[in-house]
């Protein structure tokens, strides 16, 4: 893989140097009060970012299947041997990664990923091993939980995970496509863990409090259900609330407060409507008491917001965006950017629109405050966002 380090002059205006050959790329009037640099490129389908605790270098997943470590000083890019084969049709491959929160004093990497059977099913799997940073090397990784069950499909396998304020490992999962609209769906179905999102311990076993351990008709490992694709999840800093991105069907596209143990709707209730048409997807949320509306959504023909990865800004950097959502923008080429007070969410001045971006996911370094962005390419960049 040709990685190598770009050198980008800041303002209103990003300059890459690469070899000798120097291009300029316009930015967003909306970006101007930015730096914006592409501290390195050449990586395949980056999924996810993750600030390595105590380290200050970047944890990149690709799709394909590598792992890697980005410094952000030089640009270097380090391979780390030991990931997981995974599954890399569709939208399947190596997807996100979550420190332990004791890292490194507790070593563990945990990984998401697509995984198939003999008969070429496939579906979302967590599992974890200990990063030796000295090594580059990922040792002893282990499959620790497996979704069930495995379908005919390699789209929609969520994928998202991070560690709760409670230590309990929290991951998305997606309802692989199936288009059987209404209550017997598998988002619907709690006997089955499509559609999902799975609170689980850190060794991968099922928490004795979660909200359905014991019920026959529900399986332990289950959280909240009524998902169609959650590709972003994070913890509010100040509150601890689980909040994720969620893509609708046309349109429909949602940002939610997860609630333990809820329905939060699909497809029973939807706010957008069936690919092609103008037919609505289930009732509407203000006729079902049964379900958890979201904080934010984007009804059928409002063009949506593909979502992906997501983060509350709680840097220094940036002063004016102290507690703002930042949540990236797949198809509309864009990071957007919400005020959060409460349940109340605004977007406001959306980022590095015109660049041709298709932004996968997004962190904050807790040393600088400075924003890290990973572009979803075949030959994708990595990118800083600091004050000009």
């Amino acid at each position: 893989m040709n990685r190598r380090t770009i050198l980008a002059a800041s303002g209103g205006a990003l300059s890459a140097t690469v070899a000798g050959c120097a291009g300029v790329l316009e930015t967003d009037d909306a970006d101007d009060d930015l730096a914006v640099e592409e501290i390195a490129d050449g990586f395949e389908h980056p999924w996810s970012l993750s600030i390595v605790p105590d380290d200050g270098r970047l944890l990149v997943t690709e799709r394909e299947g590598t792992l890697a470590v980005l410094d952000p000083d030089d640009g270097d890019v380090e391979d780390v041997d030991g990931a997981p084969d995974v599954h890399t049709e569709g939208q399947g491959g190596l997807l996100d990664a979550a420190f332990h929160p004791d890292f490194p004093d507790e070593s563990w990497l945990y990984l998401t990923y697509a995984t198939a059977n003999d008969d070429g099913e496939s579906t979302t799997a967590l599992g974890r091993g200990e990063l030796d940073l000295e090594a580059a090397s990922l040792q002893g990784f282990e499959e620790l939980y497996v979704v069930e069950p495995f379908v005919d499909s390699d789209g929609h396998y969520g994928s998202r995970v991070v560690f709760g304020d409670d230590g309990a490992v929290y991951v998305t999962v997606g309802d692989r496509q199936s288009k059987e609209f209404g209550p017997d769906h598998y988002s619907q179905d709690t006997t089955t863990e499509i559609g999902s999102t799975l609170r689980l311990e850190p060794d991968g076993s099922i928490p004795d409090d979660n909200p359905f351990v014991d019920e026959d008709d529900a399986e332990d490992a289950i959280f909240s259900y009524g998902h169609r694709n959650a590709q972003g999840m994070t913890v509010h800093p100040e509150t601890g609330e689980l909040w994720q991105s969620e893509h609708g069907e046309e349109d429909g596209d949602m940002l939610r407060i997860v609630e333990e143990g809820a329905n939060h709707g699909w497809p029973v209730v939807h706010y957008g409507c069936e690919y092609g048409t103008d037919e609505p997807v289930g009732d509407e949320f203000d006729d079902r008491d049964d379900v958890v509306d979201p904080v934010y959504y984007w009804e059928c023909n409002s063009g949506g917001f593909p979502p992906a990865g997501m983060t509350f800004y709680d840097g220094d950097a940036f002063e004016e965006w102290e507690g703002d959502l930042f949540v990236g923008n797949l198809a509309g080429e864009y990071l957007g950017r919400f005020t959060v007070d409460g349940t109340d969410v605004e977007e406001v001045d959306p980022l590095l629109e015109g660049q041709g971006w298709r932004i996968r996911d997004v962190v904050t370094h807790p040393d600088s405050g400075a924003l890290y962005v990973a572009v979803d390419d075949a030959d994708a960049p990595i990118v800083r966002l600091t004050p000009e």
